[in-house]
């Protein structure tokens, strides 16, 4: 797969800008997790929905040597995926949302195979996390944007979305983008960090791993 490219490399356009952002020029590698840290409200989740096309924002992003502008939006988010914090829940069943489902997902994310069956209502926070997982990883996007994953989750099903999240990227040549308040997990799992501070200024970028 290829880099994301966080700018407009063809132009002298600056790089991606959102409000209440400064300017981002950034490249994400493929297998490499790039860690997003800072406080509350400094923007974090605002950048990766700009980066999804969700919310308006000058500059560029480049998939590779495709533009974000030169695909139509559905196409985009299907190959940049972005992840919220709390997913949505459209149908009854929690199978109605996985129109294309590979069971592996499930199984690896500690579920039966009932759980297609489930109803929503019946579902937990934690839950709604890692099976929102699954249905991002399940339409095999080429970019993963995490939003705060693991929020809800005991530490035992942290570290093991973890592992599912960088066997993805290293299988597939995926780069991650994933926000992230807990520093025992920036240490395991980041290859790069970018701490933004409360003025929305890229305070540093900073390699963790080789």
């Amino acid at each position: 797969m290829s880099d994301l490219l966080i700018k407009n490399l063809r132009s002298s356009t600056p790089g991606l800008t959102i409000q209440g952002l400064k300017a981002l020029d950034l490249v994400l590698h493929g297998t490499e997790i790039t860690v997003l840290h800072g406080p509350s409200g400094s923007g974090k989740s605002l950048l990766l929905r700009a980066i999804a096309d969700l919310d308006p924002s000058s500059g560029e992003v480049w998939l590779g040597n495709e533009s974000r502008v030169s695909m139509k939006a559905h196409e985009w988010r299907k190959r940049v995926c972005y992840l919220p914090t709390e997913s949505a829940w459209w149908f009854e069943t929690v199978g109605e949302h996985f129109p294309r489902c590979d069971s592996i997902y499930f199984t690896r994310l500690g579920f039966e195979d009932d759980v297609l069956n489930w109803k929503i209502t019946r579902i937990s926070s934690g839950e709604k996390q890692r099976l929102a997982l699954a249905r991002c990883l399940s339409r095999s996007p080429d970019v993963l944007l995490l939003d705060e994953p693991t929020a809800s989750l005991d530490e035992q099903r942290t570290v093991l979305v973890e592992e599912i999240v960088s066997d993805y990227s290293k299988h597939r040549n995926v780069p991650v983008l994933w926000v992230s308040h807990d520093r025992k997990q920036i240490k395991r799992i980041a290859h790069r960090l970018i701490t933004i501070d409360s003025d929305g200024c890229i305070e540093e970028l900073t390699e963790k791993k080789n």
